[in-house]
């Protein structure tokens, strides 16, 4: 999905045509939203599946699993934060990924099966990069939602909130560059470098020499 008219000058980003646009009607199901598979736990193991089906691109690889060890530090920074707020985490794995604000990123149709011989001939990477595509266009959705909710009501909240869109932001910017080599032969740069760890989620140590 490309972003609108008004937002083509800024690139043709959905993320960033949907930050930008937002609506300011909190959703009906509130903090649920916030679930397993967004705050990257869930994520967590599927980009783990789909990052390993992506044999022979190793640029691919690489950047996959920069966006997944971001998601996960998602969870690490939410996780406190729903506690602080009177909730809990769900005991029963199954229950806490069945609260999914978006579908499961699964190994696409043609990679399934119960080993190598068995995926389609058809496969191939365009696949998998539209799934972690429009996985990171979920996650943009849902966190704009709490950035909405939560803005002027509760700043520590919005604030965790902002620094993950940020970051889910560049996620997507990540794979449409990726995608749009591998499927229309496109040049969209999106900057992506190894940098190590999250920039804006990652929970900072008071002493990083402890």
């Amino acid at each position: 999905m490309n972003a609108c008219g008004d937002c083509a000058p800024y690139g043709h980003r959905f993320g960033v045509c949907k930050a930008r646009h937002r609506s300011r009607k909190p959703h009906p199901q509130g903090t649920n939203r916030v679930s397993g598979e967004r705050i990257g736990w869930g994520g967590s193991h599927y980009y783990t599946n789909l990052r390993m089906h992506l044999a022979g691109h190793e640029d691919y690889k690489e950047i996959t699993e920069d966006a997944r060890l971001e998601d996960r530090a998602h969870f690490e920074l939410v996780a406190p934060r729903v506690y602080e707020l009177g909730g809990s985490l769900p005991n029963d794995i199954g229950d806490f990924m069945g609260r999914a604000s978006c579908p499961h990123a699964e190994l696409p149709a043609s990679y399934q099966g119960e080993g190598a011989a068995d995926i389609s001939e058809g496969a191939d990477a365009e696949e998998i990069l539209e799934v972690l595509l429009e996985a990171e266009r979920c996650a943009i959705r849902t966190w704009a939602e709490i950035c909405d909710m939560t803005q002027g009501k509760d700043p520590r909240t919005y604030d965790m909130a902002s620094r993950i869109l940020q970051e889910e932001i560049e996620h997507e910017a990540w794979f449409v560059e990726l995608l749009s080599m591998e499927r229309d032969g496109e040049a969209n740069p999106a900057g992506h470098f190894v940098r190590g760890e999250a920039p804006y989620s990652t929970n900072r140590r008071i002493n990083d020499s402890a």
